[in-house]
């Protein structure tokens, strides 16, 4: 579990830093941008790789459960969510879309229904705290990004690029399911 958290701690300080403007600017004005950009990366794979090691070593230790979810209440909660947060994914990435300006920051959408629809249907410890902390840290960034008053993506009338977020949002989110076990070692549905 301590490498979970180390993991997390380094991933998503480094994300908290972002909303730090000055010692942001400071950073860039020591290091350039370039040396900036290159630390940020390294730093956030660190902490992704440590998630990813901690996380599984805690699995195959053994679930610390701390509540049971009711299946089929949250179940169908959670699979739209999950949905919701590939088309916003997709929405971040892809060219201007109505999708994407109604949704402002779309990253941070897909992050916050990614997480939630996890935590709805996995009450265990170490689920409860990597889920949970990436939403919190999500919910904060959002709030950061709104005190900085960027406005996100401007706003852009419905045209194809919606359908094409959709389309591929959901081929995504209906290709999770089957490669959700050999990439994470856990049975999507």
């Amino acid at each position: 579990m301590s490498l979970l958290v180390l993991g997390l701690a380094l991933f998503l300080g480094v994300h908290l830093l972002t909303t730090l403007r000055g010692t942001r600017a400071a950073l860039i004005g020591r290091l350039g941008e370039g040396g900036y950009k290159g630390l940020y990366s390294l730093i956030s794979a660190a902490g992704l790789i440590l998630i990813f090691i901690g996380f599984g070593r805690y699995r195959s230790a053994g679930y610390i459960q701390i509540w049971n979810p009711p299946f089929s209440l949250f179940h169908p909660i959670a699979l739209f969510l999950l949905w919701f947060a590939f088309v916003a994914l997709v929405a971040t990435y892809a060219p201007p879309s109505r999708i994407k300006s109604l949704l402002r920051h779309p990253m941070l959408v897909a992050v916050k229904a990614w997480a939630l629809s996890h935590l709805l249907v996995n009450g265990d410890l170490g689920s409860m705290l990597l889920f949970g902390s990436l939403l919190a840290w999500a919910v904060y960034d959002r709030i950061a990004v709104k005190r900085r008053g960027d406005a996100g993506a401007p706003p852009v009338a419905w045209s194809k690029n919606d359908i094409l977020v959709l389309m591929i949002g959901t081929v995504a989110y209906v290709a999770m399911f089957w490669l959700h076990d050999s990439l994470i070692g856990v049975t999507a549905a």
